[in-house]
């Protein structure tokens, strides 16, 4: 049986392991001052983060429409695959899964949509090791195995630099009860199954991301890891520096994208890690 593979930009996926496995990425859409912009196409992460705490109004983020996604499912069912896997953001902090559930709707049972419960490379790591797991010629029912034993290990923590943006964007209920930006609080937060929590609160950079290397010290050790950022480069390739014993892979260093980082902010750090075992 031939699987293709899609997935849509919040994955975070390295162009490289695109390209090299022929996952179908779709990018979402940013929206600055009424015009709509594709994460990494029409607009770099870089720029993006540049520009991003002096737009006003805020920017917004919007699902990519149903038909880019049929439009993948098409390509890869005539390209020879007999199924297609399509993994995707939770359902409670995006419009992404329905518009792929919808647009899979089309094509029977031979598109199949999952919940990956995270974002960034926590998608990711359950796109490629599904890549992976395909390359090597094991069966539908092996794969899907295998996209939910790391979805149930994978682990993604963010030190948020500043608590307005995650507040503003009305998403994470306790987020906007909390005066955090007023206060200088930076927010220590962990996605899992798709609900956001709040692991701490600190008051100096230093002491977060003490915290974030004791937490992958703590998982060691790792089946993959990324370190990831909203252009916050050298801080990234810092915290790498001390964490990268702990992978039995490469790890990556990604700057996280825009349709995410339009929840975090600038400035933000964290992680994406499969730990070997269950924590």
């Amino acid at each position: 049986m031939k699987i293709g593979l899609v997935t849509d930009s919040t994955a975070d996926i390295p162009a490289e392991l695109q390209n090299r496995y022929g996952i179908e990425v779709v990018p979402n859409l940013i929206n600055i001052h009424n015009k709509s912009y594709e994460d990494g196409i029409e607009i770099s992460r870089e720029e993006f983060y540049r520009l991003l705490p002096g737009l006003n109004p805020p920017p917004t983020t919007s699902a990519p429409s149903v038909g880019s996604f049929q439009k993948r499912y098409e390509k890869l069912l005539r390209a020879g695959a007999n199924m297609v896997i399509s993994i995707h953001p939770p359902s409670a902090l995006s419009g992404i899964f329905n518009a792929a559930r919808l647009a899979a709707q089309e094509f029977g049972d031979v598109v199949k949509v999952l919940d990956s419960g995270q974002l960034s490379l926590g998608i990711g790591f359950q796109v490629i090791a599904a890549a992976e797991a395909i390359a090597s010629g094991v069966g539908l029912d092996d794969v899907l195995t295998i996209i939910e034993s790391v979805r149930q290990r994978v682990r993604v923590v963010a030190l948020l630099d500043t608590m307005e943006y995650i507040r503003r964007s009305g998403r994470v209920s306790w987020a906007k009860a909390m005066l955090g930006s007023l206060l200088h609080i930076q927010p220590l937060v962990e996605l899992r199954h798709g609900v956001v929590f709040r692991l701490a609160q600190v008051r100096t950079r230093l002491r977060g991301v003490n915290q974030l290397t004791e937490m992958l010290h703590a998982m060691a050790p790792l089946e993959r890891l990324a370190i990831l950022h909203t252009n916050a480069e050298a801080a990234a390739r810092s915290l790498l520096e001390d964490v990268k014993s702990l992978t039995q892979t490469t790890p990556f260093v990604v700057n996280v994208t825009t349709a995410i980082g339009t929840h975090v902010g600038p400035n933000g750090l964290g992680f994406a890690a499969v730990p070997a075992r269950l924590t």
